[in-house]
């Protein structure tokens, strides 16, 4: 398969300039859980500080952050069904409601389902019913990093793609919704080819579909990967290892000599002329969800996944960093919040403090869990702490 590495070059043409982050950012301020997971009740004021939350494992930090990923587009931080996310022995129902504010304006979100309806999930902006969850995209948009995306290099292509169309997800809402259209034509033909494909019209009119909605979605990973590399540039090596990405795929290497336009008529025509080949294989042989992300480690110039744990680790903690430095330089971008899972666990003491620094700096709102006060101490004041023992959250100091 063919790859295309994003160069300094690429990334100073496709990326903003870095510079200093807004003054003023929305932060949440309150956060109410209504029989989610293993919270009956629990109400939260923020103060606007990067948040720690510490307790034993099953003490229910992880479901904070779960249902902060729920106010956004998506099945959250742990891609959960709505019929698991109800408490055990309650109504059946749940809800999750945020306060948003800057200081000056105030939005409100809710999101949940009823009794009678566990499977329709019901979102609200203010006062008013929002179609769906991607409505909450125009507000507030997340970045998230979980133990289970530890094994990222070492799993298949497709949770690179999932890993890469996240980060996609923060700086464009309709990266999101093209990628949706290109599945759903994707299968919509598939299933025309397993019928004997006798509709010449409409399986035209689907892979032009295709066409567009998969070069667009190749375009926008190229652009994030280009950010990506932007922001790696300019930070340079730090106590996170540098990362060179490259993305591996028929669409992305064509976009990158070509205009966009030629390259969705070659697709188009491609997929007309693998049609017997797709029924034979049983799905679209060519195509966007086939690519591949690729990282290196730019010091010791070897892929991710022949790099030790740590390293990985560290790769991948600094790649989200990347991400955020590039949103923290889009100028009036929607507020960004990050949910950092278990994100101390395996850094050492340097490292912790180097990661909090960075943080910091940055001015996004963070969420960050641990099974120990211990790995948050170097916050000190500068984070809001919480303990987490029995579902419930208890208020104290890092101090």
């Amino acid at each position: 398969m063919s790859q295309t590495a994003i160069r300094k070059s690429d990334a100073a043409a496709q990326a903003p300039a870095l510079g200093a982050s807004p003054a003023r950012r929305a932060k949440l301020r309150r956060l109410t859980l209504t029989d989610f997971r293993s919270y009956e009740r629990t109400e939260i004021e923020l103060d606007g500080r990067p948040v720690a939350l510490a307790g034993a494992n099953g003490a229910g930090k992880t479901n904070i952050l779960e249902a902060i990923s729920l106010i956004g587009p998506g099945r959250g931080v742990r891609t959960a069904r709505l019929d698991e996310l109800p408490r055990l022995d309650g109504p059946g129902g749940w809800a999750v409601a945020a306060r948003l504010d800057d200081g000056e304006d105030e939005r409100r979100f809710g999101v949940g389902v009823t009794t009678s309806k566990p499977d329709r999930r019901v979102c609200r902006i203010d006062d008013t019913a929002a179609a769906g969850p991607g409505a909450f995209s125009e507000h507030l948009r997340f970045l998230w990093l979980t133990p289970a995306q530890d094994r990222l290099f070492l799993e298949g292509a497709g949770e690179r793609r999932r890993f890469l169309d996240r980060m996609a997800l923060a700086h464009d809402p309709a990266h999101g919704k093209i990628s949706s259209a290109f599945e759903q034509a994707m299968r919509q033909r598939q299933r025309l080819l397993d019928e004997g494909g006798r509709d010449d019209e409409w399986l035209c009119a689907l892979e032009a579909q295709m066409a567009e909605t998969g070069v667009a979605v190749a375009a926008g990973r190229r652009h994030i990967a280009a950010m990506l590399a932007a922001a790696n540039v300019v930070s340079g090596e730090t106590l996170f290892p540098t990362a060179d990405v490259a993305l591996q795929g028929d669409l992305e290497i064509a976009l990158e000599n070509r205009k966009a336009a030629d390259v969705e008529e070659d697709y188009t025509a491609q997929l007309k002329c693998r049609r017997r080949l797709d029924t034979e294989a049983g799905r679209a042989l060519l195509g966007p969800h086939r690519s591949d992300l690729l990282v290196y480690h730019r010091g010791k110039g070897r892929l991710a996944r022949l790099c030790s744990t740590g390293e990985q680790k560290a790769l991948l903690i600094g790649l989200v960093l990347a991400n955020a430095q590039a949103l923290a330089a889009s100028a009036g971008n929607t507020p960004l919040i990050l949910l950092l899972d278990e994100i101390a666990a395996h850094l050492d003491e340097e490292r912790r403090a180097g990661l909090f620094s960075i943080l910091d700096g940055l001015g996004f709102q963070a969420f960050m869990t641990g099974t120990d006060k211990s790995l948050f101490t170097a916050w000190g004041d500068r984070a809001q702490y919480f303990e987490a023992c029995d579902s419930a959250l208890h208020e104290a100091t890092l101090s």
